[in-house]
Parts: structure tokens; sequence; C-alpha cells
């Protein structure tokens, strides 16, 4: 079973992926990101997730700060991140990037419904590395 961490501070947003990605047997855990770093990453860790959803710009964390933590720890590092943001400024997005984000999408361009949608075929077909330039089958997703 394929395992996702959703962090977002939008109540609606994060129950309604959980949902959805739940209904479709994956392995969910979620947080509105009310914690501690250290105690976000403590349930990442124990979930050990295929695939990180992240919301970049939180009211109580750094987004990019999770990134980076993700990313240098060796026992959530393989973890594919997602950052599904309203951040649209290409600083953003290169500096998530650089961090070690695998995939960035603007929360304005697309519903929860065909944001998941597109987790759910990356995740099927075993892709990595893409960014929202490409119109291929992935309907807005491209390689990098």
């Amino acid at each position: 079973m394929n395992k996702i961490f959703i962090i977002e501070d939008d109540l609606n947003i994060l129950y309604g992926m959980r949902d959805i990605f739940a209904s479709n047997d994956y392995e969910v855990e979620i947080s509105d990101s009310n914690e501690e770093l250290d105690d976000l990453l403590g349930k990442i860790k124990k979930l050990k997730p295929d695939v990180i959803i992240l919301d970049i710009v939180l009211p109580k964390l750094d987004g990019s700060e999770i990134v980076k933590k993700i990313k240098e720890d060796d026992s959530t590092n393989n973890a594919e991140i997602f950052i599904f943001t309203d951040l649209s400024d290409e600083d953003g997005r290169t500096r998530s990037v650089g961090l070690g984000a695998n995939y960035y999408f603007m929360k304005n361009e697309f519903d929860i419904y065909s944001f998941s949608n597109k987790v759910m075929r990356v995740m099927s077909r075993g892709e990595k590395n893409f960014s929202e330039d490409n119109q291929d089958d992935t309907d807005g997703l491209v390689m990098d």
C-alpha cells in the first residue's frame, strides 16, 4: 500500500485530499501544521511515506525548513515531495526544488480532485522530478 503524508493548514483541502487518497486505498496521515517541527518530523519518520504533500506557506512552520529536514534525514529522504501552494513567485519554486522537492503545483491552477489524480498517476508510473511546465499526458507536469 502506498503511504502519503499531507501537511496543509487549510482544513478543507487537508481533509478533502485525505478522503480522496484513503478512498483509493492509500494509507494517509495528515497534519494541519500546528505542532512543533520535531513532532511533525517524528510522525513522518514513523509512517515512512512514499509521498509527502506539503503546503510550503504555513502559519506556524516554515515549509522550506520541513523539506530541508526531510531530505537531510536518511530515514525520510526517499519520500517524493509534492509542493502544493499559493506561493507563485519563481524564487519560491526554485528554492523548493533546490532543497529537494520533486514536484511544485499552484493551488489556483488545480482543484484537489485533479491534483490528487495527478499525484496518483505519477505514483503509479513511478515518475520522478516533474514540474508544471510540460504539457504531456500528466496534464501540466513536466520532467526537469
